[in-house]
């Protein structure tokens, strides 16, 4: 009983994140607009040799101190200044009171994801010269940021986001193991595809790249694999009206059990993949920050050498 309150705890939780994925579902629906609208808008423009677009009537907007085309180099500094509080949180007090720090770094994400391309348009795809150079570095920032988002996501964190040790990932997934063995909806022989994980041994034998593919390749197939399991138990018009097992049916103990084999297969990954997950997370904190912080500088000058030459 107590294994199943656990299981109905997290999805509580689950559900109490509800606003703040529609907010940033909403903030990216706003992103996702502009970026589209700035793609077809000016399509005819990009495409231009740069020759070619001193003619075009759009080259008063869009060029690189066009209209258009400084705003949002000035909205894509502006974000960057935004992207400095994530760090800036850990060092202020009364900063790191506000929010949590998952909803913070889902922001940081999302915000490094549309910084580069509205700079990218705001340079119409020059990118020669000081510039250029800071470009690219902001492109090996944004890619990295990506990699050391999944890896934060591999280790596990408490409500309050301090990281758990393998001895509190054992007691939940005990917990979990015994309640799967007492649910009788999801058949044993299904469970298997969804448990099963490498062993620590494979795992430590794994290089770099090797392993951050096989943490991916098992959430992207966790999903799947939970759809086709509960296609299993739903019949007729149940499976219709669930996609075939992606959406959630209206049976509570069968969502409630659904929840615990999914656990405990992100459990019994993320314990698999601790250790190195943390080293890796580690080793990128090292090659990430003089990434950011040479950027940073760049950008710096860059705005500096606008000012002088008067274009705001």
């Amino acid at each position: 009983m107590a294994t199943t309150f656990s299981t109905a705890r997290h999805l509580t939780r689950r559900n109490s994140e509800l606003p703040h994925r529609l907010r940033v579902t909403v903030v990216s629906a706003a992103v996702a607009t502009l970026i589209l609208g700035l793609a077809i808008g000016g399509s005819g423009y990009y495409r231009m040799d740069i020759a070619e677009r001193v003619d075009s009537p759009l080259h008063p907007l869009l060029r690189p101190s066009g209209a258009i085309g400084l705003r949002l180099g000035m909205l894509g500094f502006a974000l960057f200044l935004v992207l400095a509080l994530y760090p800036l949180r850990k060092r202020w007090r009364w900063l790191g009171s506000i929010g949590k720090t998952s909803h913070w770094l889902d922001f940081h994400a999302l915000v490094g994801i549309t910084a580069p391309i509205l700079i990218t348009f705001h340079s119409s795809f020059k990118l020669g010269g000081l510039a250029g150079i800071a470009y690219w570095i902001m492109i090996a920032v944004a890619l990295s940021g990506f990699v050391g988002r999944y890896l934060y996501s591999q280790i596990p964190r408490s409500l309050n986001a301090v990281q758990l040790d393998l001895g509190e990932l054992q007691s939940q997934a005990r917990h979990l193991a015994e309640e799967l063995d007492r649910q009788c909806l999801l058949p044993v022989d299904a469970l298997a595809p969804l448990l099963r994980i490498p062993t620590p041994a494979q795992v430590r034998g794994m290089s770099l790249c090797k392993l951050l593919w096989t943490m991916f390749c098992l959430d992207l197939a966790r999903p799947v694999l939970v759809s086709r399991l509960r296609s299993r138990v739903l019949r007729g018009s149940q499976r219709f009206l669930t996609l075939g097992g992606c959406l959630k049916s209206g049976q509570s103990e069968l969502e409630l059990a659904i929840a615990s084999v999914r656990r405990q297969s992100w459990l019994g990954t993320k314990m698999a993949f601790l250790d190195r997950a943390q080293r890796a997370f580690h080793l990128w904190h090292v090659i990430h920050r003089p990434f950011s912080i040479s950027f940073f500088l760049l950008v710096l000058v860059h705005v500096g050498v606008v000012l002088m030459l008067g274009y705001f």
